[in-house]
């Protein structure tokens, strides 16, 4: 019997019993908390042979806790918070589930557009608070969108912005001309987009930072911001103030920096709410996604412990060199 640690807030969450086909499969589970905290976690590693991690860190210090370690799982497509390379000079393999949440994201990217043009969430505070007042928004059928990023989510936004008429234009150096045309997207700089376009939607990996100072001040007048990404690709202090300067007429992101650790972000104001919509990291918050993520972490589990290969080995990770 192996052990497996959990720490993804959804894991087995879903329609699926997941705990159950691990057990049935002869491994006991165990769950920690999301946010990786290593104090709390280091009893749970000791004896783990397998980690279905969620957003938080996994540091080489986390691996050095873990001596039985032979996966870490990603539940999700990003694995930039692994550090891919200490797991592989401990012979862990890392794994994540490309595409599983890609659907989920995808729609509320769309929602939250929606929500910032149309002052959804400020026309429900103001009608609780007795104010009827009508607001003014905008239609996306109307607006060029911008993307920074096109891969599987970003995609999936386009073929939902089709159903509305909008004007798309793409940074992504890595996808091919007829992927673009046959979304009738126009190839952009990333720099242009901001100029060029209505609303910026975010959707490439982290890493380094888009909408800094810089980018924001050759931004188109009420420009609006969308970041279902990755929080360091916005400079919150720089867009806070983008805000109230009127560079910027809007924010909606799913990610802020600290977000798992409660920090308070400058984009958080009260004096910005109008004009700002943040959700909780929920995006890939659906039942399908959540059935389809953890199904492809359990499935990337049960070969490592077989000594299988792995279905979703990332980049650079090696099949796992420890055995039972």
């Amino acid at each position: 019997m192996a052990v497996v640690l959990a720490t993804s807030r959804s894991f087995s969450s879903g329609s699926v019993d997941l705990v159950s086909r691990l057990a049935e499969a002869g491994h006991a589970v165990r769950v920690g908390p999301p946010d990786h905290d290593l104090d709390t976690l280091r009893p749970l590693l000791g004896d783990a042979e397998a980690w279905i991690a969620g957003t938080g860190p996994v540091t080489a210090a986390h691996l050095d806790a873990a001596p039985r370690l032979r996966v870490v799982a990603r539940y999700g497509v990003g694995y930039e918070a692994v550090d891919v390379a200490a797991a592989t000079e401990r012979g862990i393999a890392v794994t994540n589930a490309p595409g599983a949440n890609s659907a989920a994201v995808a729609d509320h990217a769309v929602g939250l557009m929606l929500a910032v043009l149309r002052g959804i969430a400020e026309g429900d505070r103001r009608v609780r608070a007795g104010d009827w007042r009508v607001l003014r928004g905008r239609e996306l059928g109307s607006l060029r969108v911008g993307f920074v990023g096109f891969g599987r989510i970003g995609q999936g936004v386009a073929a939902r912005l089709a159903g509305f008429g909008t004007r798309i234009a793409v940074h992504d150096p890595w996808v091919p001309d007829d992927v673009l045309g046959a979304f009738g997207a126009d190839r952009l700089d990333s720099a242009a987009l901001p100029a060029e376009c209505d609303l910026v939607t975010l959707h490439s990996p982290g890493g380094g930072t888009v909408a800094d100072a810089p980018w924001l001040a050759n931004a188109r007048a009420g420009l609006v911001l969308v970041n279902t990404a990755r929080p360091e690709l916005v400079d919150e202090a720089a867009a806070a103030h983008a805000l109230r300067t009127g560079a910027l007429g809007g924010f909606a992101a799913d990610t802020l920096a600290g977000d798992t650790r409660g920090d308070a972000s400058p984009l958080l104001a009260a004096d910005l709410a109008d004009r700002v919509v943040v959700t909780p990291h929920f995006g890939a918050q659906t039942v399908e996604a959540v059935d389809g993520m953890g199904g492809i972490a359990v499935d990337n589990v049960l070969a490592v412990l077989a000594g299988e290969q792995p279905p979703f080995p990332v980049p650079g990770s090696r099949p796992s060199e420890r055995t039972a």
